[in-house]
């Protein structure tokens, strides 16, 4: 709208430059032959579209593709199609790397570099339609590399501009952001009425546990993120998802799954079980399917919803906590 109110174009042409950016993935202004040329000669010399290319791409035998993007300063990030029965799931970064430090992440290993700009964020979709063809992506998932919380107020302008009816017209309830436990955060994120659903990876039931597999426990403890979960719940009337990377002898005991029992009682949740993906170098193993059914009875038998998910792209390394760009750069 100021871009048009700048060079004295009408309101109604706001809409038709927004619905060509982020409903059609349309960048090149000059094709926008039905915008008026002084709006289109404006938005060029104001505006920069982002240049995100693919640099390469890998599909695993399950029909998943990972796509190493290449950002406008050479930075590179990895985004996740992953096909499913009605539906196709985007996995999309929202930083190069990660400063969370979680033990069991091979995203982690490479330390934070830099956050992304919602443009970079809107790009990663933009690609990802153009790869799908008629299977248009569905879903959203802030599940990528990065802690989406961490890059709060570029995460927060994506969710929105992906939501808008006017821009890509997601339906809320297809837009999923995760998060390790960023307590503030996740307050904020209530209080502000961001259109999307939130996910907490708790991943144990003990501090000392979570302490050793995720550094932020040290700062947010188990008390401290369920309160703010409590607050979020609250503030949205909406249920959360508790994502639970299962490590074999560290997080998947009986003892665990009836103490998540206890710790979630109170808090409306559909509790998503993640056999850990391995990868080269990890201390930390997957736990056989015996135990994990296990686990989840002792959840189901408590009343819980609990779902084991099944893993995606693991053998193109592509998996939740597998995301690594420069490993992937190096196959490439």
């Amino acid at each position: 709208m100021r871009l048009c109110q700048q060079c004295d174009a009408k309101p109604v042409h706001a809409l038709g430059l927004t619905a060509h950016i982020f409903r059609h993935g349309i960048t090149n202004i000059d094709a926008m032959t039905d915008l008026p040329e002084n709006l289109r000669q404006h938005v060029k010399r104001h505006t920069c579209l982002p240049d995100v290319h693919i640099a390469s791409q890998l599909r695993s035998g399950d029909g998943t593709t990972k796509l190493l993007l290449e950002m406008p300063d050479g930075d590179r990030v990895e985004s996740v199609l992953i096909p499913g029965k009605d539906r196709l799931t985007l996995c999309l970064s929202t930083q190069q790397g990660c400063a969370m430090g979680c033990d069991f992440c091979m995203t982690a290993q490479a330390g934070l570099k830099r956050h992304l700009d919602a443009g970079e964020m809107v790009a990663q979709v933009q690609i990802a339609q153009r790869e799908a063809g008629k299977d248009k992506v569905r879903n959203l998932v802030l599940m990528g590399m990065g802690e989406p919380l961490h890059n709060f107020e570029q995460v927060a302008r994506f969710v929105r501009i992906a939501t808008d009816p006017a821009g890509m017209a997601f339906a809320p309830r297809r837009v999923t952001i995760s998060t390790v436990g960023l307590a503030p955060a996740i307050r904020r994120l209530g209080a502000d009425g961001l259109p999307c659903n939130l996910a907490v990876s708790l991943n144990a039931t003990t501090d000392d546990v979570r302490d050793r597999i995720m550094p932020v426990n040290r700062r947010y403890p188990i008390t401290t993120l369920l309160d703010a979960v409590h607050d979020y719940i609250a503030a949205t009337g909406k249920r959360v998802l508790i994502e639970y990377v299962m490590l074999a002898g560290v997080n998947d005991s009986d003892a665990d799954a009836q103490r998540l029992c206890w710790l979630l009682a109170e808090i409306p949740c559909t509790i998503n079980l993640l056999p850990f993906n391995e990868f080269e170098g990890s201390r930390y193993r997957c736990p056989n399917d015996t135990r994990v059914s296990a686990f989840r009875a002792t959840l189901v038998k408590a009343g819980f919803i609990a779902v084991v998910r099944e893993s995606r792209g693991r053998d193109i390394l592509a998996a939740c906590g597998q995301l690594f760009s420069q490993r992937q750069a190096c196959a490439a």
